[in-house]
């Protein structure tokens, strides 16, 4: 699994990845953690207001900050094939 986490570097950015992070660990599943800063790939994904999360090149979550509950939901069912 190859998790992306859109966005410039902001507070909330910060906060996305580090919720990612844990969540990924707690649940042991295999992925790689991309952080990704440049406009114009963010923009590629069609992401208006960061910041985001992108798994497998399909972009699950933009605009807020999930609780790791949430993103515990997002990843949960994708890692089980991995």
């Amino acid at each position: 699994m190859i998790i992306k986490v859109l966005g410039p570097g902001c507070a909330n950015c910060v906060n996305l990845e580090k919720v990612t992070r844990e969540v990924v660990a707690e649940l042991g599943v295999a992925a790689t953690i991309e952080k990704v800063t440049d406009y114009g790939a963010i923009a590629g994904y069609g992401v208006m207001r960061t910041p985001a999360l992108v798994v497998d090149e399909a972009l699950v979550l933009s605009g807020r900050v999930p609780t790791a509950a949430q993103v515990r939901d997002i990843l949960e069912p994708l890692g089980s094939g991995s």
